[in-house]
């Protein structure tokens, strides 16, 4: 998915699309998650790790595959969605699993900050090798290497022990999802996990357009983004060695304000090596946030609905990444690249003050 994200905006780009239609594309990722999220929990719940991950890759494939065939806009839009649907069911199934087998509240940390290197390292192979594919041997060949890598996904996690399934109390009345949204610690982690997700997804974004707009190749581009991956692995690597030291608010909290001022002075990058640079800055800041923020869902909410509550987070943060897109769109026909990174670094600031309430209600 994240190759795809890279090299779907390109071709667009290069086929002369604008940036709304380029922000709607970024947008189909998103979007399949927003409605298969809770029901995916859910599935995940009933039927544990491997049969969740066996439809993703099937979907996963299948959608990258068509745009080896038809490597046209309304296709990469219908691939969009297909590995967008594909990645949430199977990232909330591995989630759920791993927290289940973490035992107690360091290692539940540091269980979350290895399983974040995952999707760190897959942000770099993605973009990396699709740019150097793209400049080499055209989309077609990139589009088919990314066909290929969720087989390897399959492989590796056919060979994972299934832990039993929770039954939930029969005497118990139905619950809803949205009851969740009553723990008001619940509510200020989605809130805050909403607002530097969006600093993901305007670095996705962005960095194509300026380097587009500074006629930088489809490698250059790719390692930029690879940049920010790398810095992101790299952090989440030292995580589990730190965190009995410090409070998830913390580095949050911490997190919050470097992003902000990284945000800032983006724009002001010019060059491959400056964006290099401000992307792995900004990679190291937002790596810490997503352990830290799965550590404390899953103190938070009941073994038997751990896969319903990343579900339904997951439903949040992709109702958003739906919208934000198609608004960047907006705001960089209107204010440029600059005026969005500039926006979306005083929503971070302001936003702040919500992370440092987690410490109130820190378990």
């Amino acid at each position: 998915m994240t190759g795809m994200r890279m090299a779907g905006p390109l071709l667009a780009l290069r086929e002369g699309h604008t940036e709304l239609a380029v922000g709607m594309l970024l947008a189909m990722f998103a979007l399949t998650q927003v409605f298969l999220a809770l029901p995916a929990g859910r599935y995940a719940d009933r039927h544990g790790l491997k049969r969740p991950v066996g439809w993703s890759v099937l979907l996963g494939s299948v959608g990258t595959g068509l745009a080896v065939v038809w490597p046209t806009f309304p296709v990469l839009c219908l691939s969009a969605l297909c590995t967008g649907g594909a990645t949430g069911a199977a990232v909330i199934a591995l989630q759920r699993h791993v927290g289940r087998r973490a035992q107690g509240m360091t290692e539940l940390k540091q269980a979350f900050s290895w399983l974040a290197i995952g999707p760190a390292v897959s942000n770099f192979i993605g973009p990396f090798f699709a740019g150097l594919l793209i400049d080499h041997a055209g989309f077609r060949a990139a589009f088919f290497m990314l066909a290929m890598l969720p087989l390897l996904a399959w492989w590796w996690v056919r060979q994972v022990h299934e832990l039993p399934v929770i039954v939930p109390d029969a005497e118990q009345p139905q619950r809803s999802a949205w009851d969740l949204f009553k723990l008001p610690l619940f509510r200020r982690m989605l809130w805050i996990n909403w607002v530097m997700a969006s600093c993901w997804d305007v670095h996705t974004f962005v960095v194509p357009l300026m380097g587009h707009e500074q006629n930088l190749s489809a490698s250059a581009i790719g390692s930029i983004l690879g940049g920010f991956a790398v810095a992101a692995a790299l952090i989440r690597v030292a995580l589990p060695g730190l965190v009995h030291r410090v409070q998830e608010w913390q580095v949050i909290s911490a997190s919050m304000v470097i992003t902000g001022i990284l945000l800032v002075a983006y724009p002001f990058s010019q060059g491959a090596w400056m964006m290099g640079g401000c992307s792995v800055l900004l990679g190291f800041s937002l790596g810490v946030i997503q352990p830290m923020l799965m550590s404390m869902l899953h103190q938070i909410t009941p073994h038997e609905r751990h896969g319903e509550a990343i579900g339904l987070r997951l439903m949040a943060i992709n109702a958003s990444s739906v919208a934000m897109p198609m608004l960047f769109g907006l705001a960089g026909a209107f204010l440029g690249s600059a005026g969005v990174f500039w926006s979306v670094a005083a929503w971070v600031g302001v936003s702040t003050r919500t992370a440092l309430r987690l410490k109130v209600d820190s378990p």
